[in-house]
């Protein structure tokens, strides 16, 4: 299983990145995916998780608001549109393929397996 992001880069204040996670070698329609972050300091945490068919998705309540993800499973691909970045979403943002997910009314339960992207790299500053 090979899970590769893409897309990071340096921006200023309030402008926007969008992120790719690629996935292959499973089928990702059978499975949630979660991108996360970790800030310098900081234990990685999630930002955004999608259900295996886009159906459900669940924000952290830094994020909400200012963060969108979507998945293409015909391309093997989730996304995670970032808008009005701020200087505290600068990070290393990984992409992970969950091993179990449920739902049940406004919980969404995740649960990350072993597969890991490399991660990439945003920065947001002046």
């Amino acid at each position: 299983v090979q899970v590769v992001e893409s897309g990071g880069g340096s921006v200023q204040p309030g402008e926007s990145l969008t992120l790719s996670c690629v996935v292959s070698g499973l089928i990702v329609s059978f499975n949630a995916v979660a991108w996360y972050r970790q800030t310098p300091g900081n234990q990685r945490e999630m930002v955004a998780v999608i259900s295996k068919n886009g159906g459900r998705t669940r924000y952290a309540d830094s994020v909400a608001g200012r963060f969108i993800i979507s998945r293409d499973n015909t391309k093997s691909t989730v996304f995670l549109q970032m808008n009005d970045l701020q200087p505290e979403d600068t990070g290393v943002y990984y992409c992970n393929i969950g091993a179990r997910a449920s739902y049940a009314g406004d919980t969404f339960r995740y649960t990350a397996s072993d597969y890991w992207g490399q991660g990439t790299q945003v920065t947001v500053d002046f």
